[in-house]
């Protein structure tokens, strides 16, 4: 990068003192680029550092949008322009970049040093690795150098993700290629997903954002429940598989009380019992496979064969009704042929489409869900209300049975078969 002259270090007291605490800080690391005197970005990050300050000092932001785009996108950039450009000209403009990860966060050194490279060249040199959304987070750029920055981006296999009211770049875990708990291929599940809806990110269209995250287990690497609109769980819907041999060796080792203490009894349904010959019992009915007992006893327990995913949908952080976890739409769906991943598909595109036509302005589609209703939004999609979409069971034990015979015949239909469930007792 081409040398400029030298500019003078603004103090900036308040910053200092947020790496006085025993935590890294990224005070830090501005420090760090602004140090690297001379160069245009060492320039941008002092005045960006000034700035900050006097945003602590005067507890006012500073920033204001705008429009800023490269040719052929809508969305993909946040533009940043300075309200006090006067006093700290190098940032006036501090535009970030949103580019999209690898499915799974896979990279090798060669690509990393490229995409810092690029990022020295033509912006801060500050990199975030990742922003909730996934993205891979270029922040510092002028509006001049935005468009040479993508098109080196471009270059190496990189895109723009999703800015705006537009889909969102999505995220999944590492899942399969190293991890034993996966349930599904996470990574493919992602890619045909992104594929198949990149004009909705690159064409902002929509309501709202839309996010999509892929995790292959409950624990759920990725926050997908509460932070994605469509949520793609990993789960299996055999037993358990259990080891007893090592059920044992854990038992002998870390004892008894504490195998009890530690797992047993933290199952949140008591599925788990632990036999006088050190033996494991699982309740595979009442297991909510929570991941639990599988991470404390990796080697004596793990998920069973009959793998795939369930679908939560209406994750998100606080807007309208405050933070929501997603809610259950397809309590299991295979994920392992062709056919399974286009329905997985099939299913996104009349989530999106529905949103799309039936969200307010500025609304998640957990939003439209409690607006309208759950049976309502599943009428939209096409999917049959289910018994493990209840999110609370009854606390009032007395139904009305006046349409008993109506239901009867609609479940009739559906079933095809001739025997409907039995009528409760009068």
């Amino acid at each position: 990068m081409a040398k400029k002259k030298a500019t003078k270090k603004h103090k900036t007291p308040l910053l200092d003192q947020l790496e006085s605490g025993p935590w890294p800080s990224f005070v830090s690391g501005l420090k760090r680029l602004a140090d690297d005197d001379g160069t245009a970005h060492g320039a941008m990050m002092n005045d960006l550092m000034g700035q900050l300050e006097q945003s602590y000092k005067n507890r006012r932001g500073y920033w204001k949008g705008g429009t800023v785009s490269v040719f052929g996108y809508g969305g993909g950039i946040i533009p940043r322009f300075s309200e006090v450009a006067k006093d700290f000209p190098e940032s006036s403009e501090f535009h970030t970049l949103r580019v999209q990860p690898p499915a799974g966060f896979h990279y090798d050194t060669k690509v990393l040093r490229d995409l810092c490279d690029i990022w020295e060249e033509h912006g801060a040199g500050l990199i975030a690795f990742h922003g909730q959304s996934g993205d891979i987070m270029f922040q510092g750029c002028k509006t001049e150098n935005v468009q040479p920055a993508f098109d080196a981006l471009n270059k190496i296999g990189f895109d723009l993700g999703g800015a705006g009211p537009a889909l969102r770049t999505a995220m999944s875990c590492v899942g399969h290629a190293r991890c034993e708990q996966s349930c599904y291929d996470e990574v493919r599940a992602h890619r045909q997903i992104i594929n198949a809806f990149l004009d909705e990110m690159h064409r902002p269209a929509l309501p709202y954002k839309f996010k999509f995250k892929f995790s292959g287990c409950a624990n759920d690497c990725v926050n997908a429940i509460h932070r994605a609109d469509f949520a793609v769980i990993g789960t299996w819907r055999d037993a358990m598989k259990v080891n007893q041999d090592e059920v044992k060796k854990y038992v002998a080792k870390a004892g008894r009380k504490y195998t009890i203490d530690n797992v047993i009894t933290r199952c949140p349904t008591n599925a788990l019992s632990l036999n006088d010959d050190d033996t494991l019992d699982v309740d595979n009915k009442s297991c909510v496979r929570c991941m639990h007992c599988i991470n404390v006893m990796t080697k004596a327990l793990s998920p069973g064969d009959d793998k795939g995913a369930t679908i939560l949908m209406g994750g998100k952080r606080s807007l309208k009704i405050g933070d929501t976890m997603g809610s259950v739409i397809i309590p299991f769906m295979k994920l392992e042929t062709d056919e399974d991943f286009d329905k997985l598909e099939e299913l996104a595109e009349k989530c999106i489409e529905f949103f799309a036509e039936n969200a307010l302005e500025h609304e998640r589609i957990g939003e439209t869900i409690d607006r309208i209703g759950l049976a309502n939004f599943l009428d939209g999609i096409d999917v049959e209300v289910d018994i493990n979409m209840i999110a609370h069971p009854r606390t009032n034990s007395y139904v009305r049975t006046d349409d008993f015979d109506e239901e009867a015949e609609k479940w009739r239909q559906r079933h095809g078969g001739d025997k409907a469930p039995a009528a409760a007792a009068e």
